[in-house]
């Protein structure tokens, strides 16, 4: 029977292979991150870490996962549709600059692709979600326009997953502080009540 303690020793383990691999990726990229690399960054044996996950992919991606929603911070209700877009426009920001997200556009741009011509992974569909609880809770306080908060919610991501992930596509035209502002016009659009 397992017991706290070999719980908590499972959590440990478990946080230690998933800081290795981010140092890995971080270092290397997904594609050159190895079990044997993570294995010897967190003092957890290979077949420890398979265990935990069946390959390193998955655990990659559990890293990146971990990264994106952790810099995702719990949203309470608006008091006003500024005080929405802001802070939509904060985590957007903090998000374009995570370091991992920056070494894994220069080594695994495909991933990149991955995840907005194919796929939804974890995170966009738990970000979803979240917007979508946001979304909700502005329409019943009159900040956010009508209709289904899923959709809006979905459009909202779009926007913002496109200005993150092509953000240094336009660095020269679009240089911190108007790239704010002008996500911030784009996100108000999308979410003001009436004509807008």
């Amino acid at each position: 029977m397992a017991t706290m303690t070999d719980g908590a020793a499972a959590a440990g383990t478990r946080a230690a292979l998933l800081d290795a691999a981010h140092a890995a990726m971080l270092s290397h990229g997904v594609r050159r991150t190895t079990a044997a690399d993570i294995a010897r960054r967190s003092g957890v044996s290979r077949q420890t870490l398979y265990r935990h996950w069946p390959d390193v992919a998955t655990l990659c991606a559990e890293v990146l996962t971990r990264e994106l929603l952790g810099a995702v911070p719990p949203q309470d209700v608006p008091a006003s549709l500024d005080e929405l877009v802001a802070g939509l426009v904060r985590t957007a920001a903090h998000i374009r600059d995570l370091p991992l997200l920056a070494r894994l556009r220069e080594t695994d741009p495909e991933l990149f692709a991955r995840y907005i011509l194919e796929r939804l992974g974890t995170s966009q569909r738990d970000l979803l979600r979240r917007l979508a609880l946001v979304v909700a809770a502005g329409q019943t306080r009159g900040l956010v326009r009508a209709g289904d908060p899923a959709r809006i919610a979905a459009m909202i991501l779009l926007i913002v997953q496109s200005a993150v992930q092509s953000a240094p596509l336009f660095a020269d035209t679009l240089p911190p502080g108007v790239w704010e502002s002008e996500l911030a016009r784009a996100l108000r659009g999308c979410l003001t009540p009436g004509d807008g």
